[in-house]
C-alpha cells in the first residue's frame, strides 16, 4: 500500500529559513561590492532564473543582472533580507513575476522602482488548476484549492516552459531597457530579436520531436508543466498541484495510479528542486520508471542555461513518451 510521506523532506519553514540564509549571504556579498565605482552598465534585478536569462540575453555586456533567488534555491519560498529588499529601489530595472514570490511583490510595492517589467503582463497566464480531481472528498478538494490559492491564486505561473511565452516577455524587457538606456536601444532590439529567433527555433524542435509519440499523458510530481503540455499536445497529470510543497491526498494518489494504468504510462517525472520520495514510491508501486523533468525555476548546474536544460527536458520527454 502506498502512503505519502514527507519525513525526509525539509518542512516549508525549514526551506524558507534556508533560502533566507542564502539570500542574506548573497546580500552581504553584494553589499561588500557596493562601494565599487559604477561601471556604466545598467543594473538589473531579476526575481528568479528564467527572467535573469531573458534579461542577460537581451542586455548582453551592457547590463549587469543579479537574481534575487540564489542558485539552487526554491523560488516559491524566497525571503528577502532588508538589504536585498532595498536593492529593489536602487536597481535601474526590476524584472519579476507578480503573484509568484510574495516577498518580491512586497519589495516592489514598498520600494516602487522607476522601471519594472512584470512578466505576467506579456505571458498570458492561464488557470493552473487541473480539472478532474473527482476522487477527492469535498474537504480534500477545498484543502487542495486553498494550497494553490495561497501561493499563486488560480493562475499557473510556469509560463517559461513554453518558449513562445518567454519570447513575448523578452519584448517587454527590450522596451524597458531601451527606456532606461535609450542610447543603446538599437542594440537591445537586435539582441532581443536574436533571442526571439532562438526561442522560435527551440519551439520548432519541441514541436517536431513530440509530433509522433506512443503516449501523450505527462505524469509529473507537481503541475508545473501545463503550458508545455498545452503547447505540444500533451495532457499533464500532476501528483501534486501547482504548489510543490503540497502533499497529495490518498484520493489523488489513487486517481493518478488509475491514469498510469489506463494509459500505459511508462515514466513518471520528478523535478530537481523538490524531494522525489512520493514519485519514487508511486512509480515503484506501479512498476514504472522515473525520470527528471526540470521546471527551470532555478539552475542547479552552473554550466547549463535555459536552452540546454530545455533540450535535456526534450530528450527526457522523447524517451519517456516513446517518441519516434
Amino acid at each position: 500500500m502506498f502512503a505519502a510521506s514527507s519525513a525526509h523532506r525539509p518542512s516549508r519553514a525549514r526551506r524558507a529559513a534556508l533560502v533566507t540564509t542564502a539570500s542574506a549571504v548573497l546580500a552581504l556579498a553584494v553589499g561588500g561590492c557596493a562601494t565599487e565605482p559604477d561601471d556604466g552598465r545598467v543594473q538589473v534585478l531579476a526575481s528568479f532564473y528564467p527572467l535573469q536569462y531573458v534579461t542577460e540575453q537581451v542586455g548582453g555586456d551592457l547590463v549587469t543582472v543579479e537574481s534575487l533567488t540564489p542558485p539552487g534555491a526554491e523560488p516559491h519560498d524566497l525571503e528577502l533580507s532588508p538589504a536585498h529588499a532595498r536593492k529593489v529601489a536602487d536597481a535601474d530595472l526590476v524584472v519579476y513575476l507578480s503573484d509568484f514570490q510574495p516577498a518580491v511583490d512586497e519589495a516592489v510595492a514598498a520600494q516602487a522602482p522607476e522601471h519594472v517589467v512584470d512578466a505576467a503582463d506579456a505571458a498570458a497566464l492561464e488557470d493552473g488548476r487541473e480539472e478532474g480531481h473527482e476522487g477527492e472528498t469535498a474537504e480534500e478538494h477545498a484543502e487542495h484549492a486553498d494550497e494553490d490559492e495561497h501561493d499563486h491564486g488560480s493562475l499557473d505561473p510556469h509560463f517559461w516552459l513554453d518558449p513562445t511565452r518567454l519570447a513575448a516577455v523578452s519584448e517587454d524587457v527590450v522596451a524597458e531597457l531601451s527606456a532606461v538606456d535609450p542610447a543603446n536601444a538599437d542594440a537591445y532590439a537586435a539582441r532581443g530579436a536574436e533571442l526571439v529567433a532562438g526561442l522560435t527555433d527551440l519551439d520548432a524542435e519541441y514541436s517536431s520531436a513530440l509530433q509522433q509519440c506512443e503516449g501523450s499523458v505527462l505524469v509529473t510530481s507537481h503541475e508545473a508543466f501545463g503550458y508545455l503540455a498545452e503547447r505540444y499536445g500533451l495532457e499533464q497529470v500532476g501528483i501534486s498541484g501547482i504548489d510543490p510543497e503540497a502533499d497529495p491526498s490518498p484520493a489523488r494518489l489513487r486517481e493518478v495510479s488509475d491514469v498510469v494504468r489506463e494509459n500505459d504510462v511508462s515514466t513518471i517525472y520528478f523535478e530537481t528542486l523538490a524531494s522525489s520520495k512520493v514519485t519514487d514510491t508511486l512509480a515503484s508501486d506501479l512498476g514504472v520508471g522515473t525520470a527528471v523533468l526540470d521546471p527551470l525555476e532555478g539552475l542547479t548546474d552552473p554550466e547549463s542555461d535555459y536552452r540546454s536544460v530545455m533540450l535535456s527536458n526534450l530528450e527526457s520527454l522523447r524517451t519517456g513518451l516513446g517518441c519516434a
